[in-house]
């Protein structure tokens, strides 16, 4: 009997140091590096607060952040191998990767646009366009309108935008460009009208160079989400769930006030390039609190990018067939028991 004991102690002992490494700091050093792509956008903040106020270390995660192209390059290096983690948009490269069975795993969603204005990602028109007459959607037909790109959010974006006015993409003029080149572009007159993002969104409307023409047209819609290379994913899963509970427990406070902290908007700014004043009571991006996406707006892209003609298969992406949502219960798991 005194055997069995001992051997039933053992065996709780290991489970209780199971358990535990999953929340020590300590172990940070043994965990692999993942290495994240990000953009200088607001929706990316969840990143920037949870590596500068150390909610990835909490956790053991070990985090870097390392500054990105574009979607389409993340999509590329995550698939390759060539990077562990990066933030991505829902658009036909995406869903055509997925279809060819690209290594990719989703975990989580990224950002999310609000159901209310003013919005983070706004339809916006030059100031000098507005002058010269063009206020409203429908006096775009035949002009310029920026898209940050051919086959993702913006596209979906601007489409929604124009519909408002009864037209389409095949209406305007599409000149490819992203956020950042759009005050040069609204300024020399090369564009009546374009997509955006805050903190950009913001700065055209101080700069006197652009205003929200239309903002009610993606409400409640997936803007991006979290990627990981797959075979990372499935030789490192503890790594992924201590990286998703660091950006959890970061988003939970931003979207609970978190914005109106001055340290908060220093760490933003710090990697947007933005100044902190520029940044303060922007319109911004927010997220399901379990990281949850609602495939039901994914599905509404994803059919948008079929009648676009973009999509290269049939039927629907078997999404779930890489979306991780064992890892995310557990991340949430984690962020819990910390209470």
């Amino acid at each position: 009997m005194p055997s069995i004991r001992r051997r039933d102690l053992l065996t709780a002992a290991a489970s209780v140091a199971l358990v535990s490494s999953l929340a020590l700091p300590a172990l940070a050093q043994a965990q692999p590096e993942i290495e994240f792509l990000y953009s200088p956008f607001a929706d990316y903040a969840p990143f920037f607060v949870a590596k500068e106020m150390g909610f990835f270390d909490e956790f053991g995660a070990n985090v870097t952040l390392s500054p990105k192209g574009n979607t389409a390059e993340t999509i590329q290096m995550l698939a390759s191998g060539n990077i562990q983690a990066g933030g991505a948009t829902w658009g036909a490269g995406l869903f055509n990767a997925l279809d060819r069975g690209a290594t990719v795993a989703i975990i989580a969603t990224m950002a999310r646009m609000p159901d209310t204005v003013p919005s983070p990602s706004p339809f916006m028109v030059s100031q000098k366009a507005w002058d010269e007459g063009i206020k409203s959607v429908v006096d775009l037909k035949g002009k310029r309108v920026g898209i940050p790109g051919p086959g993702g959010f913006g596209m979906f974006s601007v489409a929604k935008a124009l519909e408002k006015g009864g037209l389409t993409i095949e209406d305007v003029e599409a000149v490819y460009l992203p956020p950042p080149a759009t005050a040069a572009a609204f300024a020399n007159g090369a564009l009546e009208a374009g997509w955006s993002i805050e903190p950009f969104a913001g700065q055209l409307e101080k700069q006197g160079l652009g205003r929200r023409l239309v903002e009610d047209h993606t409400f409640g819609t997936e803007l991006g989400l979290i990627a990981f290379n797959q075979d990372f994913v499935t030789a490192n899963e503890d790594a992924v769930v201590r990286f998703m509970a660091g950006f959890l427990k970061a988003a939970r406070l931003l979207d609970n006030g978190g914005w109106s902290d001055d340290k908060i908007l220093a760490i933003v700014s710090k990697y947007t390039g933005t100044e902190p004043d520029a940044l303060r009571g922007i319109p911004y991006t927010i997220r399901s609190e379990d990281g949850a996406i609602d495939m039901a707006s994914v599905r509404e892209q994803e059919a948008f990018f079929r009648k676009m003609g973009a999509l290269e298969y049939e039927g629907e992406a078997d999404i779930d067939a890489v979306y991780r949502l064992d890892l995310l219960k557990r991340a949430n798991e984690l962020v819990a028991g910390q209470k």
